[in-house]
């Protein structure tokens, strides 16, 4: 026995078996070890129940293929890592193809390709590469498209990229969210379901050049329009998964109450973003001072039935965002000044719903309570900071407090609630109540709705975009044209939007963390050429030590 052990021949069968067992092994037991401190490459237990679930071919195209820059590689071997894992957990019918759609192509076949590809969905995208001579243009496709079950769905794999052309800071930010964009696509082919969200018009609320970039955003998942309460029927509503209220202006109708009312009764979930007081900023400008008053929206007695109340107030905050104030003089010098009364509202960092996003950018907040309802939890999302006052309304406003210091003292507080999450089963606002004038249909109201969700946001500017007075072209939603800063007002809208019309609540997903540690840029290109030696000289130079030390060692060794 112990000479057969002792046979190399022997011992190489061995090796060659045990290595064959583990490869056939391993074609019917996947394990992965990730010792990754967030671990990036570990799917999350959501993903992996949607996945086993699926029973339906899928096959995913990523187009995000060819001569790529680095930072472009790295986006296509995280997502061919994830859809790799995917792969293992969804089993054989599950499809992975890495392509170029417009290599090798001549020009008008490019053309006719280019074409037929945003017609589904799948939008290029052009950089301008930095390199030793300049500047080139390069056009790549960052997208797949899901296809399963007859249903197509197209992904966007790089995340908000910066007009300049600086993408690269965009990348960690794409590959965080990775997990989550290829999930929710592939949940919705597998279903066939598109939940849709209407923002409702027709009581002064935000036009569509304001809220431009939050239906763009919410389009990219969604099927999103436009809702007139006045116009919309009971089958209209019954459509809807979401109903978003931003900033409206005009007093609501008893109607228009009863609609929304029935809505929530039946498992809609709202999002109420609304201007408790009205005060401008451009007004403000023009005049120098401005009284800001109450508004009359008539919805107090809702939000108070479902368990908010939105106070008629101001909060006037230290930690606050700048805005410009011409300073006179022959050029009409522009400068940037705190204006208390922009709260940068920090999101709650245990709630799911807001974890990880950045602060969010609001114009003339007002502070919201919490009533207690039976069978309804509240959940605070948005806050101030603790250097705050509440001031309450009427009051007069001048852009001359730009130069008054907050008092310490005066600004030493708690942070102010500016937005919650109520859940649960709401309450009907017009049980043992006659139907209003203006409903023409029956509409079946319980005492008591089905569960579901709303947000209510002391604010109704969270979800409005900036508009250049150049072209009217809309901004990106939470990007200040002025401090050219991004705040989290778009993630904020797009978690709320994922949070309330998904039942398995993927939000979870978005909350993922990657930390991508990067080469400072600055310092490589400084010292490029040292680091250029010290890769070239240092190999051959321990070559050669290491063989004048051989040489006199074996030459000691052997001369005795």
């Amino acid at each position: 026995m112990v000479k057969l052990q002792q046979n190399p021949a022997i011992r190489l069968l061995l090796f060659l078996l045990i290595l064959a067992a583990v490869n056939i092994a391993g074609q019917f037991i996947y394990t992965r070890i990730d010792f990754t401190k967030e671990k990036r490459f570990t799917l999350t237990d959501k993903s992996k129940s949607i996945l086993k679930e699926g029973n339906k071919p899928i096959t995913i195209t990523v187009f995000l293929e060819g001569d790529l820059p680095a930072a472009f590689k790295r986006l296509r071997n995280a997502t061919k890592d994830l859809l790799t894992d995917y792969k293992a957990y969804y089993g054989t019918s599950f499809k992975v193809i890495f392509v170029d759609p417009i290599s090798g192509l001549s020009a008008s076949e490019q053309d006719t390709v280019l074409n037929n590809l945003y017609q589904a969905g799948i939008e290029p995208t052009t950089l301008n590469i930095k390199n030793d001579n300049g500047f080139a243009q390069k056009t790549i496709f960052p997208m797949a498209m899901v296809d399963a079950n007859g249903n197509q769905f197209p992904v966007k794999l790089l995340q908000n990229l910066d007009a300049d052309g600086n993408y690269e800071e965009n990348i960690n930010n794409s590959i965080q969210n990775l997990e989550y964009l290829f999930t929710s696509a592939i949940q919705k082919v597998l279903s066939g379901q598109h939940p849709r969200i209407g923002f409702t018009e027709g009581n002064g609320e935000l036009s569509d050049v304001f809220l431009s970039d939050a239906i763009n955003s919410l389009s990219d998942s969604y099927e999103v329009g436009r809702v007139n309460l006045n116009d919309i029927t009971k089958a209209g509503l019954d459509k809807l998964n979401v109903l978003i209220i931003a900033k409206p202006q005009k007093e609501f109708t008893e109607a228009e109450k009863y609609k929304i009312n029935y809505f929530v009764m039946n498992g809609g979930k709202v999002v109420w973003s609304i201007d408790q007081v009205n005060a401008d900023l451009d007004s403000m400008g023009k005049r120098g001072e401005q009284l800001a008053f109450n508004n009359k929206l008539n919805l107090d007695d809702q939000l108070f039935m479902y368990g908010a109340r939105i106070n008629y107030n101001l909060i006037a905050d230290a930690n606050c965002i700048e805005i410009p104030l011409a300073m006179g003089g022959g050029q009409g010098q522009i400068q940037m000044a705190p204006w208390v009364y922009y709260p940068l509202l920090m999101p709650d960092k245990v709630n799911n719903l807001v974890k990880n996003i950045d602060g969010i950018r609001s114009e003339f907040a007002s502070t919201v309570d919490t009533i207690g309802v039976k069978g309804v939890s509240k959940k605070i999302i948005l806050q101030s900071s603790a250097f705050n006052k509440v001031h309450n309304t009427p009051k007069l406003l001048s852009l001359q407090m730009v130069a008054e210091q907050p008092n310490p003292k005066e600004y030493a507080s708690v942070p102010q609630t500016v937005g919650v999450l109520l859940e649960g089963s709401f309450p009907s606002v017009f049980l043992n109540r006659s139907v209003p004038a203006g409903i023409a249909e029956a509409y079946p109201l319980p005492a008591q709705g089905k569960p579901t969700k709303m947000v209510v946001i002391g604010d109704g500017d969270v979800f409005k975009n900036q508009v250049s007075n150049r072209d009217g072209s809309a901004f990106p939603l939470g990007f200040d044209r002025y401090t050219q800063r991004t705040y989290g007002n778009k993630t904020l809208l797009l978690n709320i939007a994922d949070y309330l019309s998904n039942d398995n609540n993927l939000i979870s997903l978005r909350n993922k963390e990657v930390k991508i540690r990067l080469l400072d840029k600055a310092v490589l290109h400084a010292d490029k050429l040292y680091w250029q030696l010290i890769n070239v000289l240092l190999p051959i130079t321990l070559l050669i030590l290491f063989a004048i030390f051989q040489h006199y060692y074996r030459k000691r060794k052997y001369a005795r």
